[in-house]
């Protein structure tokens, strides 16, 4: 029975491994190591392990979740750019100055490369960290006067050797399973909508004085991370179609699921009315239990749907859902039956959030069929890539200004790897690149991330040489800690972006168990390791206070701005809609996108805001209020967006298109005041003729048949925005004139 119990165990850790994304490297990772320690073995070139090794990981940390062909193209570029670096720091290593000039040049360059696009990013990193292991390499390999030196250039072939070796697995693995990553990008896509789901149904707690603020400012939070996971999954879908060919099978399968999602999604994200309002006018029934509940229901389903994408099973269902829909419905009936006239408002946008969640639920039930042989509508993607040279350098040079957080992360980052050199050279010469390694991993764009990483990276190398060195003493055999540093490798590699300390830990132990490999000498590595670490990382959280910090609350406004301007185009393309009618072309779909990124980016900054250091924090009552009026916004924009339908008389489509055509241009105006610090007076001043126009569209509510009473509803609530976000561009204003 304890055998068996294990077997399960295993067979448990095996599928998980199997079916997360993080275990998508890991096999070409093990081979790629496995067969570089082989080979050193094999040979009799052992010295050449650490350069092969550290070759090995810079390619992996290039790679860019692509097809094969665009891998092997990225693999090209990548070796190219790998080349320039290697044999140009292996040219002036000897020569301190040259060599900081060269680092922090790359550095700036490469970084400021990264404005091109995502994979650019990954892989000017990867090669500001080969520069480092090729100077780590260098040193390694260097020889006393009495014995033979190494071969000219042997560092740079051998970093280069395990790049492509790694390159041309990583190739061969991306041709056996090209729709692999979709179908667990999808499931964490999903999974990500299950808890947004179920944390929208804690807004329908009939409870009095409940914390709505609070509740909305994680819902935003929780819709960042939605959002997020939707633009990976459509580059991901971007680097596997072909142009000219329409996607079929799998491909069309997960192009459809996708699009499912963003349907969902756009439909979780829908408010249809204010809901403290609703606690109090329904406080005595339980029909905003039943709406929790049904929403909670929805988000188990996307939870089950997430699961059986993993497993790449067939997904199906059970009737929960159906039957709660149904009793919320009954529910609704009997409150209208009563006929109060208090309760006929709230029952309206009750009825419509009804339908909005049937309609959900048949998105939902649309995942248990073929999706490969059915078209669910325009599925062209909006392709946002450079697509030549010029558009390229375009990108590059807008960012040349002080304001771009990515130019002052550039330089920021430089400065600290400058200093990192001085600290080398007053403390360890030879053998003090664990410095600058440190410094490299741990600055990163934002005080709080880099606090973070400054932690978990002193706490894993703690970990990570403890662990070394009781691996050491336990295990004395080469063939054994040759096995060991393969291991160590691949849990690196699927632990570092989600557990970076047990990542940090693992890169640690393989340096070790390398170095003792090679050296012999792995004990004597212990301590230079560990004062390295936390030189380079205080010298990372030094910069980040003295070099150019990027203090969010200086630029809140602009994020703020970016938002409500994006929900008005989003708005906007909406109305455009009801002349004919619903239809999710890419017009639709990118605005819909733009406003949740400008929403999601507004969160992140206000995440990064309340990391950053007391003293330093500004705006943050102000912040905590422009986000929840802003997500605020986009779930009335979100549910008239799901309500969307051609109109069908002109009385109805004057007052509704010039309704929402003032609900725009007050919102864009908004925007250019947030943008100015809260200085428009026109944005400021207080518009009567707002309260005039909801009353307009309310009073039409109440005579208007079903569907249009449902927008006219949405519009006078997207309308009441915006004296809010008015009074909040003020305080804006006042703030700024008492920092003045």
């Amino acid at each position: 029975m304890q055998l068996r119990g294990r077997d399960l165990a295993l067979s448990g850790w095996l599928h998980r491994l199997r079916v997360y994304e993080a275990s998508l490297q890991a096999v070409p990772v093990a081979l790629a190591l496995g067969g570089a320690m082989w080979w050193c073995w094999s040979s009799g070139h052992m010295p050449w392990l650490v350069p092969l090794f550290l070759g090995v990981i810079a390619s992996a940390l290039a790679e860019t979740d692509d097809n094969w062909r665009g891998r092997l193209r990225t693999l090209v570029i990548t070796l190219c750019g790998f080349a320039l670096v290697s044999f140009s720091i292996e040219a002036v290593v000897q020569s301190p100055l040259l060599f900081a000039l060269a680092l922090c040049g790359f550095t700036l360059a490469l970084t400021m490369l990264g404005a091109v696009g995502e994979g650019y990013r990954a892989v000017s990193t990867a090669s500001v960290i080969l520069a480092l292991y090729t100077a780590m390499s260098v040193g390694a390999t260097r020889q006393p006067p009495s014995q033979s030196q190494p071969e000219a250039h042997l560092v740079p072939v051998l970093l280069l050797t395990g790049a492509a070796w790694y390159g041309l697995l990583s190739v061969l693995w991306k041709m056996a399973f090209a729709l692999r990553p979709l179908r667990i990008g999808l499931a964490q896509l999903y999974a990500e909508l299950s808890g947004y789901l179920q944390l929208k149904a804690s807004l329908f707690e009939p409870v009095r004085g409940v914390d709505v603020q609070q509740r909305r400012i994680g819902l935003a939070q929780a819709n960042g991370r939605v959002v997020a996971v939707l633009n990976v999954m459509k580059e991901r879908l971007l680097s596997r179609m072909q142009a000219g060919r329409a996607p079929q099978g799998e491909l069309l399968r997960c192009l459809n699921l996708y699009f499912l999602a963003q349907d969902i999604h756009e439909r979780a994200s829908s408010s249809h009315y204010l809901y403290n309002d609703w606690a109090d006018e329904l406080f005595h029934s339980d029909v905003l239990y039943r709406c929790q509940r049904v929403l909670a229901l929805q988000g188990v389903t996307c939870a089950r749907l997430a699961e059986a994408l993993r497993a790449h099973e067939a997904f199906t269902r059970g009737v929960e859902v159906a039957q709660a829909i149904a009793d919320l419905d009954a529910a609704i009936t009997y409150l209208e039956q009563q006929n109060r006239a208090h309760w006929l408002r709230p029952l309206h946008s009750l009825r419509a959030l009804s339908r909005n969640l049937t309609t959900l639920d048949a998105q939902l039930t649309l995942a248990t069929g073929p999706l490969d042989t059915a078209w669910l509508g325009d599925v062209t993607l909006f392709d946002a890539s450079a697509r030549t040279l010029g558009d390229a350098w375009s990108r590059i040079t807008r960012q040349f200004h002080w304001r771009s957080p990515l130019l002052r992360h550039a330089v920021r980052l430089s400065a600290a790897l400058a200093a990192g050199c001085l600290a080398m050279q007053m403390t360890d010469p030879e053998h003090g690149h664990w410095i600058l390694l440190t410094t490299l991993f741990v600055c990163q764009a934002t005080y709080g991330a880099t606090i973070t990483r400054v932690f978990e990276r002193i706490i894993g190398t703690v970990l990570g040489l403890l662990v070394g060195w009781a691996l050491l003493k336990l295990f004395p055999g080469l063939a054994t800690q040759a096995l060991i540093a393969v291991g160590a490798g691949v849990v690196f590699f699927i632990t570092r972006n989600q557990r970076y300390v047990i990542g940090t830990a693992a890169i640690t132990l393989m340096v070790l168990m390398c170095f003792n490999q090679t050296t012999g000498a792995a004990y004597e590595l212990i301590a230079p390791r560990l004062i390295d670490t936390l030189v380079g990382s205080v010298i990372s959280a030094v910069a980040m206070l003295l070099v150019l910090p990027d203090w969010q609350g200086r630029r809140l406004n602009v994020a703020a701005a970016n938002a409500v301007a994006a929900n008005a185009a989003y708005l906007r393309e909406i109305l455009s809609q009801y002349a004919q009618g619903k239809d999710d072309d890419l017009d639709y779909r990118v605005a819909r996108r733009n406003a949740h990124d400008a929403d999601a980016a507004l969160s992140n900054s206000f995440n990064q805001l309340m990391q950053e250091p007391y003293w330093a924090r500004r705006n943050v009552r102000w912040g905590q209020r422009v986000l929840v009026r802003s997500h605020s916004l986009l779930n009335y924009v979100s549910a008239l967006g799901a309500h969307r339908g051609k109109l069908g008389g002109a009385a109805q489509d004057a007052v509704l298109l010039s309704s929402g055509e003032l609900a725009v241009n007050a919102f864009n105006t908004i925007a250019s005041a947030l943008r100015a610090h809260g200085m428009f007076e026109t944005a400021l001043a207080d518009d009567a003729g707002c309260e005039a126009v909801i009353s307009t569209l309310e009073d039409h509510a109440e005579s208007a048949p079903g569907l249009l009473r449902v927008q006219l509803n949405q519009l006078a609530l997207i309308c009441r925005q915006i004296a809010p976000l008015r009074q909040v561009t003020a305080e804006l204003a006042l703030a700024s004139d008492g920092a003045k």
